[in-house]
């Protein structure tokens, strides 16, 4: 009985004493299965555990790499846009360079010099950038190339503002010069003497005429053919009542033989204002308007200003 282990069960409500035997080894042996048995399912549960962790980190993984990947299709989306809006804005400012051509072969405006392609005198026009295809080859190329184009779209823009700025300023001369041409008739009537040589009807000779005549009854209104500046409106010996308006640019109009002058010196005037009315003062043969149109201090030919 050496070898054997007896073990004895008493039951609290008055059932028969059971007891059993068992060696030695085999309580031995069941005692170490039962710690194998342990030991196996603890092992067990840790792995589930670990690769429950496993599993948890794997989706999360799984998930920054899912939103990392949008992340970046996002980011190559607009590069995509950036480059495909910096080739538009290269193309907006061509068709502005040809429009501002255009306006100045219309005016007849020349380029001032050192003014060429926007891109540089010489220079080439940078070729379409192809955002798809350098996506895929190169992204920091596209980036790089993309960073190029934009410096020079800068550089010219900032030419683009000042070819139109010089655009503006001949524009503006051009319409102040045209403002000030003497381009209509000074009164309505009939011409009664042209520039040139005439038989004078004084002398009865051949004499230069430098005015232009035009006749009608006394009081005809008469306009200011051009803007300007009246720089004197008195009596001359023989012209009579006489008015002078300086239009800048060298060219300056008078009026002889008025009967009633509406403006006085120092007053500007604008095309087509009433100045003065036609009368027969001074050494006249009926009512008329004896005009002058002078260029840089030379008496011309005022019909080649009138365009009405």
């Amino acid at each position: 009985m050496r070898n054997k282990i007896t073990f004895i069960l008493l039951s609290g409500n008055g059932s028969r004493i059971r007891q059993f035997s068992s060696s030695k080894w085999a309580l031995a042996l069941g005692m170490l299965m039962v710690v194998l048995a342990v030991t196996g399912v603890g092992l067990l549960v840790q792995d589930y555990l670990r690769l429950k962790r496993s599993a948890s980190l794997t989706v999360e993984l799984q998930s920054a790499i899912t939103s990392r990947d949008a992340e970046i299709a996002h980011h190559q989306k607009q590069i995509e846009c950036f480059a495909n809006e910096i080739n538009g804005l290269k193309n907006r400012l061509l068709a502005l360079n040809d429009f501002e051509n255009k306006i100045r072969v219309i005016a007849n405006l020349e380029k001032p010099a050192g003014e060429g392609n926007i891109f540089g005198v010489g220079g080439s026009i940078p070729e379409d950038l192809n955002p798809a295809a350098q996506l895929k080859a190169d992204q920091n190329q596209l980036l790089r190339d993309m960073h190029d184009q934009v410096a020079e779209i800068e550089a010219a823009s900032m030419a683009q503002t000042d070819g139109f700025t010089s655009l503006l300023d001949k524009l503006e001369e051009q319409k102040n010069l045209l403002a000030c041409t003497p381009s209509i008739r000074p009164a309505k009537g009939w011409v009664s003497s042209r520039f040139g040589y005439r038989v004078s009807p004084f002398t009865g000779r051949r004499e230069f005429h430098g005015a232009f005549d035009i006749a009608n009854r006394e009081g005809t209104p008469i306009i200011a053919p051009a803007n300007g500046v009246v720089t004197y409106a008195g009596k001359k010996r023989l012209l009579g009542k006489y008015l002078v308006i300086d239009h800048g640019y060298g060219l300056v109009t008078s009026y002889g033989h008025l009967a009633k002058m509406n403006v006085k010196r120092g007053e500007k005037v604008k095309r087509g204002e009433i100045i003065a009315q036609m009368g027969n003062t001074g050494r006249s043969t009926g009512p008329h308007v004896h005009y002058i149109v002078k260029l840089n201090g030379v008496p011309v030919n005022p019909e080649r200003y009138i365009i009405d």
